[in-house]
């Protein structure tokens, strides 16, 4: 089953046309407010060097799951 959404929102518009697995391994920055600043911190600080990386890090991940069981 094809499934579709709209990413527009969350991208930058260089991204906008591009297949979620080009996206997934694009820059963190591809991501919409996500400056090369804000990038390289995450780099540094996570080893997060994609936008897959990022989706798939253990912090991130255990922090969506504490938020999930306050609802």
């Amino acid at each position: 089953m094809a499934v579709s959404a709209d990413l527009s929102k969350y991208l930058d518009k260089a991204y906008e046309s591009k297949s979620l697995t080009e996206i997934l391994a694009a820059p963190v920055s591809a991501l919409a407010g996500v400056t090369d600043e804000d990038a390289e911190n995450l780099r540094k600080a996570f080893r997060i060097k994609t936008v897959g990386d990022l989706g798939k890090n253990k912090y991130f991940l255990a922090a969506q799951a504490m938020l999930q069981l306050t609802k």
